[in-house]
This record gives structure tokens, sequence and C-alpha cells, in this order.
């Protein structure tokens, strides 16, 4: 054959399907729809649908790029929100190039310690071979069982996409449980287990980033049939922030819109990961992504992490009082609130700080909830602000001793501190000047004749100073410590930033 023209009774299926596969090779056809108005002369004829479904699948093999693996039979949810279906061919069609509905979610996952398999492998490529079919050929079939699709990207990092909350979810956890042999999935229609060589390849934890279920987030089909657009990037970067919250234990980040879907589809029909009580969403506030601020959760699936549920309130109650910029009382207490209420709910702990703290030699979970106490009454009843930020930044030291404190904690901790910080300077100045202007009321006797035999010593004044800081003869400090802060509302703006800036 040279043209469709020549087309005959005598045309053999192989003949037409070389005749037609030599354009599509040659990229004359790039679409279903194309080579569909090439062959409808000869249409009718329903002795060349089967090679007009070959001629399909090797179209959609050159040009689907990502979604070339994708077929109506193993992935039906997915090819309904992503092809163009055929009214003649229902099995066949044209892929879409923009996206924006609300029925598609992106996960991203990072294999912790590839890097160094890598380097531990080199004289064993058999290994890396291996890691590397796992990678692509199990992690597809996996993905397939849960009607989603996966790609490799840039050696240990994977793309999946689904076109549920919950099958993003199951996906991902399905993964995780391949890789880090573990079984939180537990649905005996999604088959985790390591077969052949990959038992022998080491335990790997995994940090995942999922997003999508919103119009307002497109994605973009390339020419070539790759990803493109926000939805792709927010992904990425609520990966990245999973692994900044655990680079060493596996971890999944998703965006609020995720979790309020995934309980939506689960109201009436509920899947393997609700019926086993296999996950619980922790908020996790609202982070910055260039820019973009995304309300988040985190995917708690460890049964040894569920402790977090018993401060998720005092959490929530702090976020609440930062997106209201209460920072003259509500955030300090709050925040000694939820720090107090994770010492109580997490496993029993003691370390040993560098230096006592207010005569402790070593914390407990007890004594941490101590000295919260301790800073509330510093704060509050004592107006001592210097001291209550100075409880903060010891907060920050004993936390980054203890195992498994929880680092989004932590963050908030820095970051209100920091803030608190900024203002002390300015108010240890003014406080001093009114130390200064009523000397005699704040210092009586011999302190005062002290302080005025100690403005030449540097020591012993600022010892005096931070004494007379305390005296309930300062009747402006409140309303100092106070007004500062509302001076400075607009630097006092805190949001938890994730990734490049």
């Amino acid at each position: 054959m040279k043209d469709i023209s020549g087309y005959n009774d005598s045309v053999s299926e192989y003949e037409l399907f070389s005749f037609l596969g030599e354009k599509i090779t040659q990229r004359e056809f790039n679409s279903f729809s194309a080579l569909k108005a090439y062959l409808l002369p000869i249409l009718r004829d329903v002795r060349i649908h089967p090679v007009v479904m070959r001629c399909f699948e090797l179209i959609k093999r050159l040009n689907w790029g990502f979604f070339s693996d994708m077929a109506f039979q193993s992935h039906r949810r997915l090819w309904k929100e992503l092809v163009i279906p055929d009214q003649n061919f229902p099995e066949a069609g044209d892929l879409k190039d923009t996206l924006q509905i609300s029925n598609l979610y992106i996960a991203m996952l990072d294999i912790h310690g590839y890097t160094k398999f890598c380097m531990d492998s080199r004289k064993n490529l058999s290994m890396m071979h291996t890691l590397d079919w796992a990678m692509n050929t199990e992690a597809r079939r996996i993905s397939t069982c849960c009607q989603a699709l996966s790609q490799r990207e840039r050696g240990d990092e994977m793309v999946v996409v689904a076109a549920s909350a919950t099958d993003a979810l199951t996906v991902t956890l399905a993964i995780m449980d391949y890789f880090g042999k573990t079984n939180y999935v537990d649905d005996p229609n999604i088959l985790t287990r390591r077969q052949g060589n990959a038992e022998a390849l080491p335990v790997f934890k995994c940090s995942a980033g999922i997003t999508g279920g919103n119009t307002q987030s497109p994605l973009i089909i390339t020419e070539k049939g790759n990803l493109a657009g926000f939805l792709l990037n927010s992904g990425a970067r609520l990966q990245t922030r999973a692994n900044e919250l655990s680079s060493k234990e596996s971890r999944i980040m998703v965006a609020k819109q995720v979790q309020m879907n995934f309980i939506k589809e689960n109201q009436n029909t509920k899947c393997s990961l609700i019926k086993n009580n296999r996950v619980y969403f922790f908020d996790t506030g609202h982070i910055e992504f260039k820019g973009v601020m995304i309300p988040t959760c985190e995917v708690v699936f460890k049964e040894e992490e569920r402790y977090k549920e018993k401060f998720s309130e005092e959490l929530i109650r702090l976020f609440g009082s930062i997106k209201e910029s209460l920072w003259e009382q509500r955030i300090y207490l709050d925040l000694m609130d939820l720090l107090s209420k994770a010492a109580f709910a997490m496993p029993k702990f003691s370390v040993t700080p560098k230096q006592p703290i207010h005569g402790m030699i070593s914390v407990t979970n007890d004594s941490f909830m101590q000295l919260c106490r301790m800073a509330v009454k510093a704060y509050s009843n004592d107006e001592d602000y210097a001291a209550a930020v100075s409880f903060l930044k010891h907060f920050i030291l004993l936390i980054e001793e203890i195992p498994g404190y929880d680092r989004l904690i932590l963050d908030y901790l820095k970051g209100i501190t920091d803030k608190y910080d900024m203002l002390l300077k300015n108010y240890e100045e003014s406080i001093d000047r009114e130390i200064e202007d009523k000397a005699q009321d704040v210092f009586q006797g011999q302190y005062f004749k002290a302080y005025q035999a100690a403005k030449n010593g540097a020591t012993v004044f600022e010892k005096l100073k931070t004494m007379g800081r305390k005296s309930p003869a300062l009747t402006k400090k409140k309303a100092l410590w106070f007004n500062l802060i509302k001076s400075n509302k607009d630097a006092m703006i805190f949001t938890l930033y994730s990734g490049k800036k």
C-alpha cells in the first residue's frame, strides 16, 4: 500500500498495520483523532478495527509519555479524567493537554539512603540493577494495583498520578510498604511483599508529598506527555517539607484538600486504610511555598506516632492565635500549652542539658512540664519578658536533644522565639530608661547606693538592671511590651516557610 485509497479486501491486516505503523513512527499521526480521520473512508470495514486498536497502542506508546502505560481496563478512574474518549472505540481516545479538574492528585516520593546505597554497591552492580528494577517495574505494578500511574524521576524520586485522594494515599503507602518492608496498607489485592532478588535489598524509608483535588491548581500535559504546572511543584514542596520533618524516617505531608476529599470519598464505602484504622491526619497549619500559602496535614500511619492526636487541639489553637496575631498574650500561652501537652503525651524521655536549667541537671517529661509552668509564670504573673524569652531559648536546646520530639513543634517554637527575641532589645532599653528615672523607687536603701556606685562597673550594673526589671515599682512593663508588639505588627507576621526562596 502506498495510500489509503489502495486498501481493498486483498490487503492483509499485517500489511495495513505496517503501512499505518510507518506513518505513526514518522509522526504523521500524533493523535488517535488524526489517525481516525485518515481512516474515515474505510472505517466501516470491521475487519480493520483490531488494527486500529493496535495503532492506538503505538500512538499511546510514542506520544503519551508519562501516561503511556495507562489502559482503559486497569486505570478506569484515571482514564475517565485524562482521556477524551472516542465514540466508536471506547477503549481509545486522545490525551487531554490541559487538566483543570478536581479529581486529580500528584504524589511525589523520595527514597532515603539512595546515594549511600549506590556508593556501597559500586562493586556489586547487580544490587544497583535490582533497585533500578524495583523503582521502575515494581513501583509501576503496585501503582497499577491502586489504579494509579508512577514514573521514576532523577534517580531517587518517583512521581505518582491518581484520580482520587484515596488512590493517591493508598499507592503512596503501598510503595512505602514495598521499600520499607512494612504492611501499613494491609490489602490482599495490593501485593507489596518483595519477591526474587529484591528480598536482598535493604530497608528504605521514604518521604512523600501529596497534593491535588482542587480546580484552582491546573496541571499541564506537555507535547511529549510530561507533567508541568503548579500542582507538580506544590507536590514537590510538600515532599521537601516531609523530608525536613524527618530525614531518616518515612513521612507523608498532604495538602488539606487531600485530607478533606479522602474523608468525603470514604463516607459510604470504606477503603482498607479506614477499615483498619491505619491513618490519622495531623493538622500542620499553613506553609508558604514561593509566596503561596498552603494548608497542610501530616498523615500519621505509624502506631508509635499516634500520640500526636492527644495534642492536636493545642496545636490548632496556636495556629489560630498566630493567624490572628495575638502576640500580646495568647501566642506565648498557647505555645506553652502545646509544649507541655506534647511532653505529657509522648514516650518517656530524659535528657541532660549542657548547663543546668533552673537547677535541673536532667530533664524528664514531668520536669519539662514544670519548666513550661515556670515560663507561663514569668510571662503572665511576673511580667518578666526577658526571662520568658530565655525560657523559649532553653526549650529549643532541650527539644533538639529529645529523641522523637515532633519537629513541626520545634519549627514553630523557633519561629515564635525569633519574633519575641526581636522585641527584647528595644524593650530592655526602654525599661532601663525607666529604671534610671525611678532609681530611688526601684532600689531601696543600700541597693540605691550600690546602683549609683555600680554604673561604672558593667557586670554589677547589668545584674542590678536585671533585678530592677522585676521590680513592682515599674508600672509600665506590660504596656511597653504590648505597645512594642503593636508597633511591630508587620514584622511580627509569622508563617512557616519551606523550600527555596
